[in-house]
């Protein structure tokens, strides 16, 4: 038995055969945010979803069927909206211009610290949130807040 399901191609989108009842998978809208926004957000998305993120992994690894963790990902959806509308409520100005410095330099960090730290301590001191960048050795100071970065 196969998991793959037919797709039809109409005037460039994808459309499904089977649309998904309501009862298997729950409405919720999409994200909408394109990738500058997400990345600027990325690591306060991962601390906030977190049980959330880590359900649907587990989920996921369950199953290779696709509709077997629907409702576990509408979960995150709807956790990722949520954190989306908070900072628009609360750090409006500050994401947008991190958010766009990205978008303007590639989505590289390192030229958009400055934005960054600004963004930073908006969502900290509004939302309470932290910032923890895996893997970051113990012994020293996370880049975020580093006082002097090497790139300004």
């Amino acid at each position: 038995m196969t998991t793959h399901r037919e797709a039809t191609f109409v005037e460039g989108l994808w459309v499904e055969k089977e649309p998904l009842s309501s009862s298997t998978a729950p409405a919720v809208p999409e994200v909408g945010c394109t990738s500058a926004p997400l990345e600027s957000a990325a690591f306060f998305l991962a601390s906030y979803c977190k049980k959330y993120n880590e359900d649907f992994v587990l989920c996921k690894n369950e199953s290779q069927d696709p509709k077997h963790c629907l409702k576990e990902g509408r979960k995150v959806t709807r956790c990722s909206l949520d954190l989306i509308e908070k900072l628009k409520k609360n750090c409006d100005a500050q994401w947008s211009k991190h958010w766009q410095c990205l978008d303007m330099n590639n989505h590289q960090l390192f030229h958009c610290r400055k934005e960054e730290r600004s963004f930073n301590d908006c969502v900290f001191k509004s939302l309470g949130l932290t910032k923890i960048i895996p893997e970051t050795p113990e012994d020293q100071v996370p880049v975020h807040l580093k006082e002097k970065p090497l790139y300004k």
